[in-house]
């Protein structure tokens, strides 16, 4: 893959099979203001590997969400392992740590023809996914289709802007798919393209 292979959309049934944890406060609204999507983000883009093409960045970034924030949070090594075998290249600091809020762990530029994208995992399970270049609409458009495509069934329980940040806004959902159950986060930056997902169980 090195960094250009699409990211599919999950599989029906593929996310059964592993168990999250929940997410750290660490990713909760207000850190994902203060820090996710300020100019930490710059540095971060700055070390990915260039695009060459915009095709679908909100879809791209969703079944980047399936394939890894879902079935592996609370899994660090195995999603480690996924990375690894996708060959995803690891990004340096200092973009690594700001993106971890200086939490212990790792993140991989999962760019592909699509755009940006990077993926993080720290070490406590935490899992989220990035991107730069996917709209405030299209990325609530993309992850509802995918989670239905995936047979997760889902409602929207909160949408709201960030209240020390009004730039930023959130659409928290409600997901199932037996026996699991999730609390998704959608955050983005109105007219800027930056989007962050991220999965806590329920």
């Amino acid at each position: 893959m090195a960094g250009c292979t699409r990211h599919g959309r999950a599989r029906p049934g593929h996310l059964s099979r592993h168990v999250p944890v929940k997410i750290a406060a660490a990713v909760g609204p207000a850190t994902i203001g203060q820090s996710l999507f300020s100019s930490l983000l710059v540095l971060l883009l700055a070390v990915l590997l260039p695009a060459t093409a915009f095709a679908g960045p909100g879809e791209e970034l969703s079944g980047l969400f399936l394939q890894t924030c879902l079935p592996y949070a609370g899994r660090p090594q195995a999603l480690r392992q996924w990375a690894a075998r996708e060959k995803l290249p690891a990004v340096p600091d200092p973009a690594r740590s700001a993106f971890l809020h200086g939490a212990p762990g790792q993140v991989f530029d999962a760019s592909n023809t699509a755009g940006k994208f990077a993926l993080l995992s720290s070490d406590d399970g935490i899992c989220a996914v990035v991107t730069d270049q996917a709209g405030d609409l299209e990325t609530a458009q993309a992850l509802e289709r995918a989670l239905g495509d995936a047979g997760i069934k889902f409602r929207l329980v909160i949408e709201r802007d960030d209240k020390l940040n009004p730039k930023l806004h959130h659409r928290e959902y409600l997901a199932a798919k037996s026996p699991q159950a999730w609390r998704l986060l959608a955050a983005t930056v109105h007219d800027n393209g930056q989007a962050m997902l991220t999965a806590a169980p329920e």
